[in-house]
């Protein structure tokens, strides 16, 4: 079998089908170059249209192949910088190692955090520690895989309390046009999802979640249709009738509109429905 994936990209095919091509009361600009000597900048802008609230980010990215070295920067209209480097496959073969910062200069706010993930065949570990001299948290994840099963672990350790904050399990079977993921998450929570691959234009997703002790059960279907290379359709719904229906259209190489609305299928009449508009420039 090839490299698991990390845990949190457990069910991520059934998530993408109900998560991708939709933007509910936002209308966003998104657009990424890449310079001559190889920096990538990626710049984001969105509008809350409930509240009006504008925010924005900038990234830039910049690779240094030979060495396995990457740089990332970041900053947001809440004045939130961020750096991270990391090092891939240069100690040892899938091993990666990246240190994350961010500070706020407008309250001096400082934090770190230390990553390191391994992968192999049949095997993909993670560890990442928070930078805090009063006592870091240590996250550490595993997932195995063999002919098409996977088998994960979550976990968090506060180690100011000595107490473990998240204990999450996850079991999955991974075929070439079928997944299947179910997790328990702290023993309360859980949750399940059935991808399925139609053929070259559609993909169909379901997911399940509920609570231990309530009996209020999620859940939903999503499902999307590729038109030709340049359209595709996506539609969901969940059992509290929301209504979900996207529209992504690639105008001209490099340009990218999508079109969404939110639909309350219970107060239909009532209004308050959502809509969204996006565009992605590339060049």
């Amino acid at each position: 079998m090839a490299v698991p994936p990390s845990y949190s990209d457990l069910g991520k095919s059934a998530r993408d089908v109900f998560n991708k091509g939709y933007g509910f009361g936002m209308v966003k600009l998104e657009l990424k170059t890449k310079s001559s000597t190889g920096v990538e900048f990626t710049a984001t802008g969105s509008s809350n249209t409930d509240t009006g609230k504008a925010s924005g980010s900038l990234e830039t990215k910049y690779k240094v192949k030979d060495q396995g070295l990457t740089f990332i920067q970041k900053w947001n209209t809440d004045n939130t910088l961020g750096t991270e480097v990391s090092v891939e496959n240069q100690l040892a073969a899938g091993l990666k190692l990246a240190i994350d910062t961010t500070f706020v200069p407008n309250t001096g706010k400082k934090s770190g955090k230390l990553k390191t993930s391994y992968k192999r065949d049949y095997i993909h570990v993670g560890c990442n520690v928070d930078i805090d001299l009063s006592g870091p948290t240590l996250y550490g994840w595993a997932v195995l895989g063999f002919d098409g099963w996977l088998a994960g672990y979550q976990m968090a350790f506060d180690t100011a309390k000595y107490k473990v904050t998240q204990n999450n399990f996850a079991l999955g079977y991974k075929a070439g046009d079928f997944q299947l993921h179910t997790n328990v998450n702290d023993g309360t929570e859980f949750g399940g999802s059935i991808y399925q691959k139609v053929n070259d234009n559609v993909e169909t997703s379901v997911n399940l979640a509920w609570t231990a002790g309530s009996n209020n059960t999620r859940f939903g279907i999503a499902a999307k249709y590729q038109l030709d290379e340049k359209t595709s359709v996506v539609a969901k719904v969940n059992n509290a009738s929301l209504i979900g229906i996207g529209y992504t259209q690639t105008l001209r190489p490099g340009v990218k509109l999508t079109l969404s609305s939110l639909i309350d299928g219970k107060n239909f009449s009532a209004g308050g429905h959502k809509i969204g508009l996006g565009f992605e420039l590339e060049a």
